[in-house]
């Protein structure tokens, strides 16, 4: 973020009388017109240190219009006043003393100056974060409960391959055990010949059945690594949101 900051230092002039200096010319335009802006500073003081008044008169002088940060701004003012103990500045002395007395009172409460963009795109991002503070949680839960569900699904489907994959591989035995023991009507065992109709008709079809049961094989290792990569999918899932959880 960019940091802003300005340091001014300004040397008023002292307010002063006439009729004690007895200038003339050019020097007592300047010190009218340094006393006019004195007293419009004082007038800003005053509304300052007042808090009731709407309106702050730092346009009437270019001295206020300069110390309007300073003043009443996102600032910290540090003013001296000086004051000498002679009886011949007596007046100024005590006019010089009620000044930083108003001057005091005035209370600035500084903060760190920011860019504006840079502000408004940490306010931004704040609120981006609590929003995704919540959202993604519910999203992770339903998503977990889709993976729940397809998980079970493929463990119901790899059930029911292997039900069929032990079914054929009975089958298989079976026929190869009547292809070992025949050669002969003769020589045909029991178990052969008690061997239910339905396995001998499809006995001469070996073939299409090994086929058959190879391509089972294959969908059934093609679950079992669908089934495993979506477990480790679900687990990694788990985590992150227990995670969010804990947060």
């Amino acid at each position: 973020h960019v940091r802003v900051g300005k340091l001014h230092l300004v040397d008023l002039a002292g307010s002063e009388r006439q009729s004690k200096t007895g200038a003339t010319g050019v020097r007592l335009r300047e010190a009218t017109k340094i006393n006019l802006s004195l007293s419009t500073l004082g007038n800003v003081i005053s509304a300052l240190v007042d808090g009731k008044s709407s309106h702050i008169p730092y346009r009437n002088s270019k001295l206020t219009r300069l110390l309007q940060d300073s003043l009443g701004g996102n600032s910290k003012t540090l003013m001296f006043a000086n004051v000498g103990p002679a009886e011949y500045n007596y007046d100024e002395t005590l006019s010089t003393l009620r000044y930083a007395c108003r001057a005091k009172n005035i209370r600035n409460y500084a903060k760190v100056n920011e860019d504006p963009k840079d502000a408004l795109m940490k306010q931004y991002q704040r609120k981006l974060t609590k929003e995704a503070g919540v959202a993604p949680e519910e999203d992770n839960v339903s998503d977990l409960e889709e993976e729940e569900g397809a998980l079970n699904g493929a463990a119901l489907k790899k059930c029911k391959i292997e039900e069929k994959r032990k079914m054929l591989e009975d089958e298989r035995k079976a026929a190869e055990g009547c292809k070992k023991h025949g050669g002969g009507r003769k020589r045909s065992s029991p178990s052969c010949r008690r061997m239910p109709m339905s396995l001998q008709i499809q006995f001469p079809r070996k073939t299409t059945s090994d086929r058959k049961l190879k391509e089972k094989e294959a969908e059934r290792l093609d679950i079992e690594e669908k089934y495993s990569s979506l477990q480790d999918e679900a687990a990694g899932k788990t985590r992150k949101l227990k995670k969010v959880n804990i947060h």
